[in-house]
């Protein structure tokens, strides 16, 4: 990459430039699947805040420009929910989107918040599984949303080495 990428929590002020970032990133996912009314690409300003102030964001700078970002809450059971994981497409193929996702579950895994790690992904969004196979995530279930779209979660255990597949 060349260029020093910072992690740091995400900031209140931060919000403008992730949700333009998030609209940027979710294109291409709304095109692959022919829906361009996912909530990603919908959501407004208030929203993401409050996201910001009910739960884990973190944000990868390039000196001042907000180029990627990951969300994450914890449930009572010790389930650490992930989403939103996105890199600026200028930014992609370079390994940022691991490094962020072994900055949140490190920062979930803290005074032992997280007990487990769960995300989803569109079936066809390839790029975005390979990541998170490649990460330790495991495939648990698929559900069919409707004839162009099916969730795939995947989980991973945060005690069985969270972070050993990505070394």
């Amino acid at each position: 990459m060349g260029m020093s990428v910072t992690i740091s929590a995400a900031t209140v002020q931060d919000a403008e430039q992730i949700l333009k970032l998030q609209f940027l990133c979710y294109q291409s996912e709304a095109e692959l699947y022919g829906d361009y009314s996912i909530e990603p690409l919908t959501q407004s300003l208030d929203s993401l805040k409050e996201e910001l102030a009910g739960g884990t964001v973190l944000v990868a700078r390039l000196r001042e420009e907000v180029v990627a970002s990951v969300r994450a809450t914890v449930d009572a059971d010790g389930t650490a929910r992930i989403g939103k994981l996105i890199v600026h497409p200028r930014m992609q193929r370079h390994g940022l989107g691991g490094r962020l996702l072994d900055a949140i579950e490190a920062r979930l895994t803290e005074g032992g918040a997280a007990k487990s790690f769960q995300l989803f992904s569109g079936h066809r969004s390839e790029h975005n599984l390979r990541l998170y196979r490649k990460h330790g995530y495991e495939r648990v279930s698929t559900e069919r949303v409707d004839e162009r779209l099916s969730l795939v979660t995947l989980v991973k255990d945060a005690r069985a080495g969270a972070f050993a597949a990505s070394a």
